[in-house]
């Protein structure tokens, strides 16, 4: 098998690295942070730069991209500590594009690829956060429509969104998976400030009214896009950790090189030599992970997908912790601070450890996969 990068995928990621260097500084995230935590304007370009219809099928407007190239995208963003929800974005339109019918991607998916709106997908239960099947949310038939009642918890991107994406149980015991717009009466939310500085929102549905129209119809059903979004969501999020796993082992190198001791360098000391060497192999073993995971998102098997991309996670959270940890001991006291940008590096790779399961979810994924394939 040729791993090697395409001369396309070369120059996307270059095209993103360019982008991110130019206008993804740290300095205008710490404004963006203050204004809000996000900048219309940057979801405007990134959608012009064809970010949103990378990975998208060209038949429902998007690029045809894979789940590689979605990473090369991610690996910016991680580099640059986007605190906008691309990624939750992204996921959310690809799952609309899979279960949506061409009026409900008309109405909902064209204003996001045009960068005009954010999608959300809401699908963690404050009792049930990683069981996207089985939703105490619900609906009830009114008339020819439904109602619709229950919570969301920890959604991404949810304090922005126009419309969220919301698996219910359906009144049969099936699964549904509806458009909810956020304007509608009944639909509460509660922004929430995370440690490393990305919003979420807990989302309340009080018998909120919905149309037949807005229970999504195309030719995959809600369990099926489901399964698939919330493994593409970590294959891309393991793509971002290595982006920002990149950065601190760069940070920290110039950090040894510079910080002078007893009259040398930091970089001279022999140990911190091979501390330094072991956080490099953990960034390329990182890299290793996410592109595994992207590939599996390209086979037929569900089981050996989900197999694939639960190990690539317990991989990348303890990479991300063994850097993390190790980026901010070696620079000291000043890499907790709040002014080195290493500390917010620090905290993002600790909150991706967290989401999509941890490593012990993850291990009995896998384990409960074995059993079923024995």
């Amino acid at each position: 098998m040729d791993l090697a990068y395409s001369d396309e995928q070369v120059q996307l990621r270059d095209s993103v690295l360019r982008y991110t260097r130019d206008q993804c500084s740290f300095e205008t995230r710490s404004v963006r942070l203050a204004d809000g935590g996000f900048d219309a304007t940057l979801w405007s370009e990134v959608a012009e730069l064809g970010w949103f219809a990378l990975p998208l099928a060209e038949e429902v407007g998007g690029l045809g991209g894979s789940a590689v190239d979605l990473g090369l995208v991610m690996e910016g963003v991680g580099r640059a500590l986007i605190v906008e929800p691309i990624a939750p974005a992204i996921i959310a339109g690809l799952t609309l594009s899979w279960a949506g019918d061409a009026s409900q991607r008309a109405q909902w998916l064209d204003p996001f690829l045009a960068g005009e709106t954010v999608l959300a997908l809401a699908f963690a239960e404050p009792e049930n956060p990683l069981d996207l099947t089985r939703p105490q949310t619900a609906v009830v038939r009114d008339g020819a429509g439904w109602r619709l009642s229950g919570q969301k918890a920890m959604v991404v991107g949810g304090d922005r969104a126009a419309a969220f994406l919301v698996p219910a149980s359906l009144p049969d015991g099936g699964l549904g998976l509806f458009v909810v717009p956020t304007d509608r009466p009944g639909v509460t939310r509660r922004a929430i400030v995370l440690q490393d500085q990305t919003r979420v929102a807990d989302i309340q549905f009080d018998s909120v009214e919905l149309e037949q129209t807005h229970l999504l119809s195309g030719p995959t059903d809600a369990r099926a896009a489901l399964d698939r979004a919330f493994d593409l969501a970590i294959a891309a999020q393991a793509a971002e950790a290595v982006g920002a796993i990149d950065v601190m082992v760069e940070m920290t190198l110039e950090y040894l090189k510079t910080r002078q001791q007893f009259g040398k360098p930091l970089s001279a000391n022999q140990a911190l030599q091979h501390r330094m060497v072991d956080i490099y192999m953990a960034g390329e073993e990182a890299s290793s992970a996410a592109l595994s995971a992207a590939l599996a998102m390209e086979t037929s098997s569900t089981a050996d997908r989900s197999r694939a991309i639960s190990l690539a996670k317990i991989e990348i959270n303890r990479l991300s912790r063994l850097v993390a940890q190790e980026a901010v001991q070696l620079h000291g006291a000043i890499g907790t601070t709040e002014d080195l940008p290493i500390s917010h590096y620090f905290r993002r790779l600790t909150l991706i450890g967290r989401t999509f399961g941890g490593t012990d979810w993850h291990i009995r994924r896998v384990a409960r996969i074995d059993c079923q394939a024995a």
